[in-house]
């Protein structure tokens, strides 16, 4: 099932490259998603086998406004295809498409008090510095690490919490 998510989000990718509006591309179909996660009732509307074709897409241009022709064809196409159920996945794709076109490392930093932004930000350039790529950097505060932080780049961990510390010590007391 999950190739089906790539043909369609790869197939709206080259689109949105073609038109040189990838960026707006995926930010509606980010969005059209986002709304659909958030409402049960659309979900049942647009999933659902006892609509008509016909009626989903009354309804998709009753509730979409605005949005480009490409995006708003490629929805028509996903609801004439009966591939409504998988937006999620073909967004999850066309999110990796986009950035992998751009070059984006994905950086989840983890720490055990919230940091600043200016902290952040950083701790971001340096690695884009280092990596030569643009990053996009993710905080979060986890009080269990207790103090230090957790950095995850790409594949890659660094993990220079007190918690780590504290279990390679405990190990090494524990062997000798």
């Amino acid at each position: 099932m999950e190739e089906i998510a790539q043909v369609y989000a790869r197939a709206l990718f080259e689109v949105g490259k073609e038109r040189d509006d990838l960026d707006g591309v995926r930010e509606q179909i980010a969005q059209f998603a986002d709304v659909l996660d958030a409402e049960r009732g659309l979900q049942t509307f647009f999933f659902s086998p006892y609509f008509s074709t016909d009626e989903k897409k009354d309804g998709l241009h009753k509730a979409v406004d605005g949005a480009d022709d490409a995006v708003m064809n490629f929805l028509e196409l996903l609801i004439e295809k009966h591939r409504m159920p998988a937006i999620f996945r073909i967004r999850r794709e066309l999110d990796r498409l986009w950035r992998e076109e751009n070059k984006m490392l994905p950086v989840q930093l983890t720490s055990a008090i919230e940091l600043d932004a200016e902290t952040v930000a950083d701790l971001g350039r340096t690695i884009g510095e280092r990596t030569g790529r643009k990053v996009d950097v993710t905080a979060t505060v986890n009080p269990d690490i207790l103090g230090g932080i957790v950095l995850r780049v790409g594949n890659s961990i660094l993990d220079a919490s007190i918690r780590n510390r504290l279990e390679s010590l405990r190990k090494q007391v524990a062997r000798s």
